[in-house]
């Protein structure tokens, strides 16, 4: 008999539980403290609200779910399916990814945690592979393999509006978020698989923006084959406006509509500020 598979993931793939319900998808809300207090992405912490509290100066850490509500997560879950397949943020970004790990060895090796090393819109598209793989009558065994064999198949670079956040998480010393102030440096950073690190700078909006889509093109036409074999996205940190100017601007120089716009988490947030904004690739996957 054909096992029932349920595929999870966290709310730093940007689908919230509307989106879930409609792809049968299950979603983890991840956890902040903001000034001492714990909220819940997509639940008691909205996207308005946080930025609004980011931008006031709260105190915003982000966390993740503990051992115990994963645990009975997974336990609800194993009631309704034979496995599940959970794909979280990537664990260079969290150690969120370890506590499943952690959780999932006492399940008998019916959950499978996937490091799919990804975050925000390429983390959703490796959610969609998953259940089109799982569609296509995949076992969890060879869905799980697939997702590791095409993780590094996505790239994202990201324009920051301030280096304020970079700061306060400790990602850049004060003196280069000083310099970086004083000269309205715009720092394009990148992620690459696991870690975010810094790419480029630019002096201007408009120079970043040609920044990222260079860099983008680049890996495009060299690593994917063409623009034919990828999805591509612009997410942003509060920036709605520009985040839809920016993905037509890139429909225009790729040449295709298939240009998917979508926030970037808040823990992605929590260290990057508003007013970022950023373009990305996922290949194509046909296995």
């Amino acid at each position: 008999m054909e096992k029932s598979i349920a595929v999870a993931t966290d709310t730093n793939s940007g689908i919230m539980q509307e989106e879930a319900e409609q792809l049968c998808v299950h979603v983890v809300p991840m956890p902040f403290v903001v000034d001492g207090e714990e909220c819940f992405e997509g639940v008691n912490l909205d996207a308005e609200r946080f930025y609004a509290r980011q931008t006031a100066g709260a105190d915003i850490v982000t966390s993740q779910p503990s051992i115990v509500d994963l645990g009975k997560r997974w336990a609800e879950l194993l009631e309704a399916y034979d496995e599940v397949i959970y794909i979280p943020m990537s664990s260079g970004l969290s150690g969120s990814c370890e506590t499943a790990c952690q959780v999932a060895r006492h399940c008998n090796g019916r959950v499978h945690v996937v490091d799919n090393q990804r975050i925000s819109v390429t983390q959703r598209e490796a959610v969609l592979d998953a259940l089109r793989w799982i569609g296509e009558g995949r076992t969890a065994a060879e869905t799980c393999a697939l997702l590791e064999r095409t993780k590094l198949d996505a790239s994202i670079y990201l324009m920051v509006d301030t280096m304020a956040y970079l700061q306060k998480s400790g990602r850049i010393t004060p003196a280069a978020a000083a310099i970086g102030s004083v000269l309205k440096i715009k720092p394009v950073l990148q992620i690459q698989g696991e870690k975010l690190d810094a790419f480029s700078v630019a002096k201007s909006f408009k120079a970043a923006k040609r920044t990222m889509v260079k860099a983008l093109s680049r890996d495009v036409r060299e690593r994917f084959g063409g623009v034919d074999g990828v999805h591509l996205y612009v997410a942003h940190t509060n920036r709605d406006e520009d985040a839809q100017a920016f993905a037509d601007e890139v429909r225009a120089h790729f040449g295709t509509d298939d240009v998917y716009v979508d926030r970037l988490p808040l823990s992605i947030a929590c260290h990057v500020g508003p007013g970022a904004l950023g373009i990305g690739c996922a290949k194509k996957q046909f296995a």
